[in-house]
């Protein structure tokens, strides 16, 4: 089992609501590429993975993307409370406030609901590594690994 501590790691405190951008970061927590699937996709792989080391690690990846929807989640929350109705029609976050007011609720910047169809979970551990190595490859591919020198 886990330890929780009940704080984040790195506090968030938004001052200002901004529906606009809180319509563009919730795909971080629902999308299709988002930190709910990082975290089911790292955490279901990890039963048939059949080396323990990899194990270990797919768990703690997948527990670390459990934070990161924490995270997420906070700050879509704190971009969105306490928003009049005419803000909120504007920013084009009227539909899913109609469903969901200020919960958050996991969907891409599109509107479309999560769906663990996003990701696979294959038994084969070549090819889940393969996957997981894909789906993170946005964020390094900003980061090169090997310098030009």
């Amino acid at each position: 089992m886990f330890m929780y501590e009940k704080r984040l790691q790195y506090p968030v405190k938004i001052k200002t609501p901004n529906p606009k951008l809180a319509k563009a970061i919730i795909t971080q927590y629902g999308g299709p590429h988002g930190e709910l699937g990082a975290s089911l996709r790292y955490l279901s792989q990890r039963f048939s993975m059949p080396y323990p080391e990899v194990k270990a690690v797919l768990t703690d990846v997948g527990t670390e993307e459990l934070g990161h929807l924490e995270m997420v989640g906070t700050i879509v929350y704190q971009l969105t409370r306490n928003l009049t109705p005419e803000q909120i029609k504007a920013a084009g976050f009227d539909d899913y406030f109609v469903d969901h007011t200020t919960g958050i609720y996991p969907v891409a910047a599109s509107g479309e609901s999560f769906s663990a169809n996003t990701f696979s979970v294959t038994g084969d551990p070549l090819a889940d590594l393969h996957e997981d190595l894909a789906a993170d490859a946005t964020t390094v591919k900003e980061q090169p690994l090997f310098s030009k020198a």
